[in-house]
């Protein structure tokens, strides 16, 4: 891996991140802004470019200097496109077309695939075991409930495995479908990802960003996008993101999915400010709980 490798590792990300074909306006200013943040200084003109160059793809993936960094390319890519699900069909076609550009065989990604798509496909429906032990039925029990899932997925984002960050959303639907089934709705997966959606969970710029810094920052010299920092940052973010939508999810089925779009958002923004306040104050149980996590008892976790 060389400094001249972030470029295009970031425009592949950046790629995956839009390959469903259901960028919208303001989460493509969104990812301009990630791009921007990890050192692209022209996102605009990059972004023009994509749109305009069918076969942009393979410009950008013969910059890469080295078999590592063409592995870490697709692994990137994969990452992004699994870290808010399943792969779509364009998505799915994209994948495939970013394989053929780098020259990977199956035999030398198919296990990394396979891992992903394990992932990323785990059902909703089992009930979520907090890190910290059960938790009782009441709401004081699902308040200590969104609290050890909220840590859990910030401790998953400092894990050195990019595919970690897959598991993230997957826990995220699952404590917001058990919040669901303790008010007794009746939920499917589809309603579950609408609430989190609504609320910018697994947003495509917050993805890509997390994963760039992860993967790519720990190998570049000088840590050129802030790797480490970058990385503790998202876990801040991410712990937010999951203890705001847990206690929104709280409100909304008590009150029998009656909130509006603009009320849940205000309440996210509210509990995600108290999240930050309480970050510090957890930060180093998370490193702790981070320590004693892997990529296989992560999947394993997503199996009960």
């Amino acid at each position: 891996m060389t400094p001249q490798d972030l470029e295009p590792i970031v425009t592949v990300a950046l790629m995956a991140a839009q390959a469903d074909g259901t960028t919208a306006p303001e989460e493509l200013a969104r990812l301009k802004a990630a791009v921007t943040r990890l050192g692209i200084p022209d996102p605009e003109a990059l972004v023009q470019r994509l749109a305009s160059d069918k076969h942009a793809i393979g410009d950008i993936t013969g910059r890469l200097t080295s078999d590592e960094a063409r592995r870490l390319a697709y692994q990137t890519a994969l990452v992004v496109v699994m870290a808010d699900g399943f792969a779509n069909p364009a998505e799915q076609k994209f994948l495939a077309s970013l394989r053929t550009a780098l020259g990977l065989t199956p035999v030398a990604i198919g296990q990394i695939e396979e891992s992903a798509a394990s992932i990323a496909t785990a059902p909703i429906t089992t009930a979520v075991v907090p890190a910290g032990g059960g938790a009782a039925a009441g709401d004081a029990g699902l308040d200590e409930l969104v609290l050890q899932q909220a840590m859990l997925t910030g401790a998953l984002e400092l894990l050195p495995e990019g595919l970690a960050n897959v598991a993230i959303l997957p826990l995220q639907l699952r404590m917001v479908y058990q919040i669901g089934q303790h008010y007794g709705q009746k939920l499917d997966i589809n309603q579950v990802k609408d609430l989190a959606g609504t609320l910018g969970i697994g947003a495509a710029a917050q993805v890509m960003e997390g994963v760039v810094r992860k993967m790519v920052g720990g190998f570049l010299l000088g840590g050129l996008i802030g790797g480490a920092a970058g990385v503790a940052a998202g876990a801040a973010v991410t712990f937010s993101g999951t203890y705001a939508l847990g206690h929104v999810a709280k409100q909304y089925y008590a009150q029998g999915r009656k909130l509006s779009t603009d009320d849940l958002r205000n309440l996210f923004a509210r509990f995600r400010s108290d999240a930050e306040t309480i970050w510090p104050k957890i930060q180093n149980q998370v490193q702790q709980q981070a320590r004693n996590l892997n990529l296989p008892s992560v999947m394993g976790m997503l199996k009960q």
